[in-house]
């Protein structure tokens, strides 16, 4: 335990910062992280000596932020992401003001959490490509050092790439080769299985957001093969750092509705962007009219519920529960699409990757995508065991039994991954024939738009109802009631930041015109708070 002070003391906590573990873990300026990342070490080691030694991954990235911006984020034993119970002890040890009360804080979660001091630990962990990234690590390796947890350093890369890793450790192989290179093959060989005697309708361009992806992408593509997988890639300078998301990735294209400056522009090709640490993924193109069209999460999830549909009722697996997960911000045109043309149950739950996750845990076959593009599907372990042990009557059945079994390997099924789910969409869309346009024309979006106001306290808007309907203040969740009234297809919500003081604002209806006026008439409400 005194190695933990004498550590601790080269990285002192910045006086007066207050910090807060939430979905995307810790995220700031990357010049106020060095204690952060420091504990965060030593909060890894405990949660592997409380799981009995299982590995833990820690991923150092801010994701889509501003290249000043870095962060960090635990990752459990299955991949997924840090169990809520344990988000307050790393703000407990993140805000702990002295060496001494770090110690004291450290050895409560050990009572607490109850947890063998002598347990073994272990913990791997990466970073994506920003410049901070470095010495962000050797913080949290001076941690992991002080407190003798065994760890293995992989490098640089993608957020999604951690997680299956983790997974693959502690399954002990089951779900994968614990390498990047495992990796590349286990996508690879399903994506050439699924692409058997289809091809692409010409090449995929893709926006790497001058992150991560754009190497990892090139290195996934050498083991496919030029044959297999025809793309063009932009946006890919990893040795620029003031590069990074700066006018290009899946976060600009969603929330400014156009494509990155400078993309070649070809109507009716196939363009797709991911984010900084691609772990999202926006497809979009550009029509004869030369209108942009976007392709979001909404609209994968629609295309990945369809194929897998499609999939299970030709491979004669009929009683399949395949079911879709969306938040608030999910278009209603989609919902209705999901509903009533595929004829697939929809659930909605509150903002935050963990929410869906844990929904889709509850079907054989559960789909989820947040609009901003980070999704994955997930397959029950009954579901995969049925696929595996399922025997076809006929080639046909043979053939699609073949593609379904291949695509809960194209998937990583840990965490959305724009790698992953870029191939995924390519497959769906080579087994259809479809063209963007054709994807695009199976439901029409109704106009929407999302407005962030500035409150004095965001604290003050609480939510229910998967974060559609405000309980408080009081009164006003009525108010903006009685404005959706008044339009046809009209509905809107207000849900405070979760890393802002800000209140986010998201409006549809029938036209473009009364979408905008009821988002500024609902914006001029919050704003009176």
């Amino acid at each position: 335990m005194a190695g933990i002070v004498e550590a601790s003391a080269q990285h002192p906590k910045p006086e007066g910062a207050l910090f807060s573990y939430g979905t995307a873990g810790f995220r700031m300026k990357a010049n106020l992280l060095d204690s952060v990342m420091f504990r965060v070490g030593l909060l890894a080691g405990l949660r592997s000596k409380r799981l009995g030694g299982q590995t833990i991954g820690v991923m150092v990235t801010a994701s889509h932020n501003v290249p000043e911006d870095n962060g960090v984020k635990l990752v459990d034993p299955m991949g997924e992401m840090l169990e809520a119970s344990w988000e307050q002890y790393a703000t407990l040890l993140a805000n702990s003001t002295t060496d001494k009360e770090l110690l004291e804080n450290y050895e409560s979660v050990i009572r607490k959490a109850n947890i063998r001091a002598d347990a073994p630990a272990s913990v791997v962990y990466a970073r994506d490509t920003r410049e901070s990234g470095p010495a962000l690590v050797q913080s949290l390796v001076d941690a992991l050092n002080a407190t003798g947890t065994k760890s293995q350093d992989y490098g640089i890369l993608t957020t999604p790439q951690l997680h299956y890793v983790v997974r693959c450790i502690n399954t002990k192989g089951a779900y994968g080769e614990p390498t990047e290179e495992g990796y590349y093959r286990k996508l690879g060989d399903a994506y050439k299985v699924l692409m058997k005697g289809k091809h692409q309708n010409g090449p995929v361009t893709i926006d790497a957001a001058n992150g991560v992806g754009a190497p990892k992408m090139k290195q996934l593509t050498e083991y496919i093969g030029k044959d297999h997988f025809d793309y063009k890639i932009i946006n890919d300078d990893v040795d620029t750092p003031s590069k990074l998301n700066h006018s290009c990735g899946a976060d600009y294209v969603k929330t400014q509705q156009r494509m990155p400056p400078g993309t070649p522009v070809q109507p009716g090709a196939r363009y797709a962007s991911f984010d900084g640490d691609a772990d999202r993924l926006m497809y979009f193109y550009i029509d004869s009219d030369n209108t942009f069209h976007m392709l979001d999460g909404d609209k994968i999830a629609t295309l990945a519920a369809s194929f897998i549909g499609d999939l299970a009722r030709a491979s004669g697996l009929n009683s399949l529960r395949i079911g879709v997960v969306q938040t608030a911000y999910a278009n209603g045109a989609s919902t209705a699409y999901i509903q009533k043309s595929l004829q697939l149950p929809t659930v909605c739950t509150p903002t935050g990757v963990k929410h869906l996750h844990h929904a889709a845990l509850k079907y054989d076959c559960g789909v989820y995508f947040e609009a901003n593009g980070h999704g994955t599907v997930l397959f029950s372990p009954a579901c995969l065991s049925t696929i595996a042990s399922h025997e076809a009557r006929s080639p046909a059945q043979k053939t699609a039994l073949d593609s379904l079994q291949a695509l809960t390997d194209l998937i990583n099924q840990t965490v959305g991954d724009a790698l992953s789910d870029l191939l995924m969409v390519e497959v769906i869309l080579a087994h259809k024939g479809w063209s963007p346009k054709e994807w695009d024309s199976t439901y029409t979006d109704l106009p929407n738009r999302l407005v962030r106001v500035e409150v004095n306290d965001r604290s003050i808007f609480q939510t229910t109802d998967a974060e559609r309907k405000l309980v408080s203040p009081e009164g006003l969740q009525e108010r903006i009631d009685a404005l959706v009234g008044k339009y046809k297809l009209g509905r809107a919500f207000a849900r405070a930041s979760g890393t802002e003081n800000a209140v986010r604002v998201y409006s549809e209806s029938q036209t473009r015109g009364e979408t905008d006026e009821l988002a500024m008439k609902v914006r001029d409400l919050v704003a009176q708070f």
